[in-house]
């Protein structure tokens, strides 16, 4: 069935859905769109854990060529790494492998439907559905599309694209949220700093702490981080705490010296939270300006230091 079929209701029938690739994101959600009622018809995938994923999260479904995988669907999904899609598009369209009609989606955080514009052209439904999580490629993941948020993007004014990308969200258990194409890559900025380097950052402070001789080091931060998450989610800057937030420049300083001697690789990333915690900190009024000023001062004076 087209997606012409459709516009009356702006609501998927049952489609026939070809993935490409069976990534952890590919096949998570080709499996919540079988959960829905929809049928993935075909995916590709070519590395052996692809192949493993797909036997698990899409069992029964054949993998094939991009090309037959996208011939065969009424809604093809692109998860594809993000410099790889623009690439994958024009093959597509060159070999003629899209027709009307079909829905062509991508997962993407970085990406409006721009870049489906060469399949926008050949009479293809262009959709953007970034699912604002994390995925590790197992089962776990497909129960927690019925937690998370999903990025929608459609081509402005076609109401009937952005109801579609809706209703598929909705069908896999998410909660869509419109993003207009212009604000796309600050959103995909937004969430990037968040949980990418939200790792890095727990990442070091787990190594701080075994450097300090703390062995069960992840044990140690859990409750401490979790609560922070939660705090900051419900109350915003009021949750800010510590040395910097209550202007405590000799512990601030001592921390700079300890990691300089110890950790320089991460003094750099702590000097640079600690004079963004002094800003949002001051600008919540937790802070006095020129007690922020002194912080701030002191920070400048220790990264000039390391830079000499």
């Amino acid at each position: 069935m087209s997606v012409g079929d459709n516009r009356a209701t702006d609501r998927p029938a049952r489609l026939a859905v070809g993935v490409v690739s069976a990534g952890r994101v590919g096949s998570v959600l080709g499996a919540a769109l079988t959960r829905a009622g929809h049928t993935v018809i075909a995916a590709s995938g070519l590395s052996a854990a692809s192949v493993r994923r797909a036997e698990r999260l899409l069992p029964g479904v054949p993998l094939r060529p991009p090309d037959e995988v996208v011939r065969s669907a009424d809604l093809v999904l692109l998860a594809l790494p993000d410099d790889a899609l623009a690439g994958m598009v024009r093959g597509l369209v060159a070999t003629d492998s899209l027709r009307p009609g079909q829905i062509l989606v991508h997962t993407s955080g970085a990406h409006g439907v721009e870049i489906l514009a060469p399949a926008a052209e050949v009479g293809a439904l262009p959709l953007a559905l970034h699912p604002v999580m994390t995925f590790t490629g197992r089962e776990e993941d497909i129960e927690r599309m019925a937690h998370c948020c999903v990025g929608v993007t459609a081509a402005t004014g076609d109401d009937a694209a952005w109801n579609v990308g809706e209703a598929l969200v909705m069908e896999m258990g998410g909660e869509p949220v419109r993003i207009p194409e212009p604000a796309r890559p600050l959103y995909h900025a937004a969430l990037a700093h968040g949980a990418n380097h939200l790792v890095t950052l727990i990442a070091d402070c787990a190594e701080l702490l075994r450097g300090a001789g703390i062995a069960d080091a992840e044990r140690v931060l859990g409750p401490l981080l979790s609560a922070a998450l939660d705090n900051v989610l419900r109350q915003g800057d009021r949750a800010l705490t510590g040395p910097v937030a209550r202007g405590d420049a000799g512990t601030v300083r001592a921390h700079l010296d300890v990691l300089a001697e110890r950790a320089p690789g991460m003094s750099a990333s702590y000097t640079a939270l600690a004079r963004r915690t002094a800003a949002r900190a001051a600008g919540a009024g937790l802070l006095a300006t020129d007690t922020a000023a002194e912080l701030t001062g002191l920070l400048d004076d220790h990264a000039r230091g390391a830079d000499s």
